[in-house]
């Protein structure tokens, strides 16, 4: 089977980054069942994963954490699904990755594709969406409201793949007042697009801008990016006894002693957690994927889809990591198809 991967950790510049493979068909077992691609999206831990790890020498890494595509064969422990079932999902990161012709996947993270969507929007979809709705609901629990706070939350990089996902999940299923943070005019009207009630500029001052809206303290804030630039002002911001969620990678560390005065929960979210150690709960996956499902059927969500750049190659998935790696991408890129 054709697929794409890296042998050495290389700059994206380099024809070598990524490159084009002849793999064996994987076989299906277990809880596995064995996916033909579709389409998949691409994400900043497809870019972190290529620039930081060194497969053993001879291997080849294959990324890929997000995928559409239609069921060919299943393990022997597999109830979920049959062949033919057209399934999204993100997969697992220390499990071979979706830019391949066919995948295994453990079932219990997969769901229905929706029925309203191409291939190719619904791979826009799985990574974000988990990772949104696993932070809002299972993390900071949302639905739990913090004594004395407003029903806020804030949102950081909400124009961005997670960003794009959580604004809707906060307005379709909360009664939250949802303000997003972006730089730009054009990533500001995509998030109001998506349906943030405010948008503020992280370019600026972040507490002097979330002060400007006259609102009162959130009682949470998911931060999706640069969680150390804004690390004072989200203390500032927060109110006493609010929920934080990250899901930032820190080089150098994270210091939270500026949440200790108001009784700050910090929460992590990593949507890899539960396949790669194989949680009890573990089908969560599945079914918040199904609710995701349900609700882009029913009109409530929309895909993050932002741009197709061709068929799933070498050359056009390094196109795509450059544009993740240039931080001025808005919801998600997609590849589909892989060449005759």
């Amino acid at each position: 089977m054709r697929a794409i991967g890296f042998h050495r950790p290389l700059p994206i510049t380099s024809d070598a980054a990524l490159v084009d493979l002849h793999l064996p068909q994987p076989v299906a077992t277990g809880h596995d069942i064995l996916v033909r691609i579709e389409a998949v999206s691409v994400n900043p831990v497809d870019t972190k994963v290529r620039a930081n790890f060194m497969p053993l020498a001879g291997d080849a890494r294959i990324l890929g954490y997000d995928a559409a595509g239609v069921v060919t064969a299943v393990g022997t422990d597999v109830t979920l699904f049959k062949p033919g079932d057209e399934v999204y999902y993100a997969g697992a990161i220390n499990r071979p990755g979706t830019n391949a012709e066919y995948h295994l996947v453990d079932e219990r993270i997969v769901a229905l594709k929706p029925k309203t969507l191409s291939f190719a929007e619904a791979a826009a979809l799985p990574l974000t969406a988990i990772t949104a709705y696993e932070a809002l609901f299972h993390r900071i629990k949302v639905q739990e409201p913090v004594v004395g706070a407003e029903r806020v939350i804030l949102i950081t990089g909400g124009a961005g793949g997670v960003g794009s996902i959580a604004i809707q999940l906060a307005k379709q299923l909360t009664n939250l007042t949802v303000i997003a943070t972006a730089s730009r005019q054009e990533t500001a009207n995509w998030a109001r697009s998506l349906g943030a009630d405010h948008v503020i500029d992280h370019s600026r001052p972040l507490a002097e801008e979330y002060a400007a809206l006259g609102i009162g303290a959130p009682g949470f804030i998911f931060s999706v990016t640069h969680s150390t630039q804004h690390r004072l002002a989200l203390a500032e911001i927060i109110a006493p006894a609010g929920r934080i969620c990250l899901i930032d990678d820190f080089a150098d560390g994270f210091d939270i002693m500026a949440f200790k005065p108001k009784a700050v929960s910090l929460h992590w979210e990593m949507m890899f957690s539960r396949p790669m150690f194989q949680t009890a709960d573990m089908i969560e996956q599945h079914r918040l994927l199904t609710h995701v499902a349900d609700l882009i059927d029913a009109g409530k969500v929309r895909t993050t889809l932002d741009a197709i750049l061709g068929q799933i190659t070498a050359k056009n998935l390094r196109e795509a990591h450059r544009i993740i790696e240039s931080e001025r991408s808005r919801g998600k890129i997609v590849l589909e198809g892989f060449p005759v």
